[in-house]
């Protein structure tokens, strides 16, 4: 007869942690964990710790409890688990939870191989660094430069790498020497499942000063059609009061009607036409 295969409690203990997470949590997120630190780590779970529960945990017993958890897009999740990645469970949506992951990366220097993640630029200026073989370092970069009271200086800003290159070596070597902290590192969401609704993280990548640029184009442009069709809302009526206002002061200057408001500019407008009909006259032999 075949004896039952025995797990260690501290699998067993995992294995139905995880399962008690998901069942509890709306959203359940696979994280990259590469170049992640463990103090990034530490951090997030402290400050979050009421509202976010992450675990690191093998791929093959996270599969066999995921297979027990009864959500809708469960299968697609379990998809995924390959390669490191930590699992985090919250009921913090997906976008603002993807935004809170970016603010507490961190940029760390370049190594040899790794890819950019933003604009890799050298600034201008005084490198402190004395003219030597280093100068080839920067040639090959393309980093045009000058040397000048015994130092090499950077003659213009220069961008070196885009998102998506791939960083050489020598271009290591050289950020390095500049100390020029380019690799933004720490955890990133890869997928989310937020009630049966699967995002990737193209999908909650979003750029919120684009965003907030065209809600107030929009808002602005919305605010603009209602005050010349003369449509009357919250934000919308003092402009249009202070339109009516103008138009109505105008009105009673050119016809001369005059009011409280308006005597002034009223006294002068007819004191003009009448030096400008006095001017005409005189020009035409009239006294």
């Amino acid at each position: 007869m075949q004896r039952a295969k025995v797990y260690p409690q501290k699998k067993v203990d995992m294995y139905n942690r995880l399962i008690g997470l998901s069942q509890k949590h709306k959203v359940i997120a696979m994280i990259k964990m590469e170049k992640v630190r463990a103090t990034q780590l530490m951090q997030v779970r402290k400050k979050f710790r009421n509202e976010i529960k992450i675990m690191m945990i093998k791929n093959n017993v996270a599969k066999k409890a995921l297979a027990n958890v009864k959500v809708k897009g469960m299968d697609k999740v379990m998809e995924t688990l390959e390669g490191q990645y930590a699992m985090m469970f919250t009921d913090v949506d997906p976008f603002k939870l993807y935004l809170l992951l970016d603010k507490s990366k961190i940029y760390l220097p370049a190594k040899g191989g790794d890819v950019a993640t933003d604009d890799v630029i050298v600034a201008a200026g005084n490198t402190g660094i004395p003219p030597g073989p280093v100068l080839s370092e920067f040639k090959e970069a393309k980093v045009p430069t000058k040397i000048d009271s015994g130092s090499i200086w950077i003659s213009e800003d220069m961008v070196v790498a885009k998102p998506g290159d791939v960083i050489s070596h020598k271009l290591a070597s050289l950020l390095g020497k500049l100390g020029i902290k380019p690799i933004k590192a720490g955890m990133s969401i890869h997928m989310a499942l937020q009630e049966g609704v699967l995002y990737s993280y193209q999908d909650l990548r979003i750029d919120v000063e684009e965003i907030k640029q065209n809600l107030l184009a929009s808002f602005n442009a919305a605010i603009l059609l209602a005050v010349n069709v003369s449509y009357a809302t919250k934000e919308s009526i003092e402009h249009l009061l202070r339109k009516a206002f103008g138009n109505a002061r105008s009105l009673s200057i050119n016809s001369g009607y005059t009011t409280s408001e308006t005597i002034k500019e009223t006294l002068y407008s007819v004191e003009s036409k009448a030096l400008a009909l006095y001017e005409r006259a005189k020009k035409s032999g009239y006294t």
